[in-house]
């Protein structure tokens, strides 16, 4: 009975393996169509160069709490933004501030007519809830999120709007590039991973009319369509991801301007990146949990699409199938059974790197920084094995961290990322 057991065991256990070799090389594959897409492919045209006079009146909404290091950045970069100030309202959300958030806001206020805070000191803190109610409170058509965090260009907010032209856009994305690059190892790899994931990753999809995906910042969608589709659910971390499927679902697209770059601050610190790659990683696998039947069976969406989408929501489940399958790996081995995949782990460990690789493999990366003409940062590329299993860890925890959120109905709590800005 014993050595039955054992040997249905072992068997179940290749089965995995090989299903789990099948969906590596496919996301393999996926990713480097991609980068070949981006490298060689022809580029979807951009609207920055449609000439629009009729602007629509905007809303700026930007979470903040305990903010203060950075406040003045995004709320300087803002007001010298060149949108006219008479179509436009700046909401900085002091969302249950502890520091002198509040009183920096009403400094701001006090000078300019066209900034209106809102102070949240009742009701649950976090993004969603404080972009649902600020919403309600905005005069815009067109509502453009901002993290605090963010350094915004003087002509960003009316190429953003161009976009809107277009009936069938819902929202519009666009690229997020760290501040702080060099400011340590950790920086340098999140830029490089930044560059590969919006650079490569976020254009080949646009060109290719599949998903790109709305980020929850530097970022842009209409407020009627947000509220008929029920705006942000308060328990799912990954409110971004899931306009973005919403959105696809009911007919609607989301734009990506590769040139709206916007400039943000990266974790500085290995500690505050762990919490964060698992808090995005919670929330992404909450909407994949809700979103991939109706993915699989919505009108909506072409058959390319539908594949892109499983595949976009699935993402963030590989690291903890990977982690299973060098576990598996491992079985094999102590019970002697590894003949027939004596070379399963060696495979297994590259095409893991390569499908998963810190969500842009190495090959996009560096697709990105030779567009970046960043060719200099690719020295470290051999370093990225080290965050690719750092990642792959606080992935896997996000992942149980969502499971137990669906089986337990369990209520979240928003961290928001630390700042170093001095």
């Amino acid at each position: 009975m014993e050595v039955y057991v054992v040997g249905l065991i072992k068997d179940i256990v290749k089965v995995y393996l090989l299903f789990l070799m099948i969906v590596l090389t496919v996301y393999s594959f996926r990713h480097i169509f991609f980068t070949l897409n981006r490298m060689f492919g022809s580029q979807r045209i951009y609207y920055h160069d449609i000439i629009d006079s009729d602007l629509p009146m905007v809303s700026v909404l930007i979470p903040m709490h305990n903010e203060e290091r950075v406040i003045h950045g995004i709320m300087k970069s803002l007001i010298n933004s060149d949108y006219p100030k008479d179509r436009m309202e700046i909401i900085p959300i002091n969302d249950h501030s502890t520091d002198n958030t509040k009183g920096i806001l009403d400094e701001y206020a006090s000078k300019y007519s066209f900034i209106k805070p809102l102070h949240r000191y009742n009701g649950n803190r976090g993004k969603q809830n404080a972009l649902n109610e600020a919403v309600d409170f905005a005069n815009g058509q067109i509502i453009i999120v901002y993290d605090a965090d963010y350094i915004v260009p003087k002509g960003q907010i009316k190429d953003m709007v161009k976009f809107f032209i277009d009936p069938e856009v819902g929202a519009v994305m666009g690229r997020v590039v760290p501040i702080n690059y060099g400011t340590n190892l950790l920086t340098m790899i999140l830029d490089l991973e930044r560059s590969g994931g919006y650079q490569v990753d976020q254009q080949a999809r646009y060109n290719l009319n599949l998903i790109p995906q709305y980020g929850g910042t530097v970022g842009a969608f209409r407020k009627d369509l947000f509220i008929s589709l029920g705006k942000f659910d308060p328990n799912i971390l990954a409110e971004d991801t899931e306009l973005t499927f919403k959105m696809y679902l009911n007919g609607y697209k989301v734009a990506y301007a590769n040139r709206l770059e916007c400039y943000e601050e990266s974790p500085e610190d290995w500690y505050v990146r762990a919490k964060q790659i698992r808090r995005w990683s919670r929330g992404h696998n909450q909407v994949l949990f809700r979103y991939f039947w109706k993915v699989l069976s919505s009108k909506k969406l072409n058959i390319w699409q539908k594949i892109d989408g499983i595949l976009l929501l699935c993402v963030y489940t590989i690291p903890i199938l990977i982690v299973f399958g060098f576990l598996g790996s491992l079985f094999l081995f102590f019970v002697g059974d590894m003949v027939l995949f004596s070379a399963y782990l060696f495979l297994l460990a590259v095409f893991a790197y390569n499908s998963y690789g810190n969500f842009a493999p190495f090959f996009q990366i560096a697709a990105a920084a030779f567009l970046d003409m960043r060719i200099y940062s690719v020295r470290i590329l051999p370093l990225f094995f080290f965050s690719f299993v750092f990642n792959l860890f606080y992935s896997s925890l996000g992942f149980i961290d969502a499971l137990f959120d669906l089986i337990y109905n369990r209520k979240i709590i928003w961290h928001k990322t630390e700042r170093f800005r001095k």
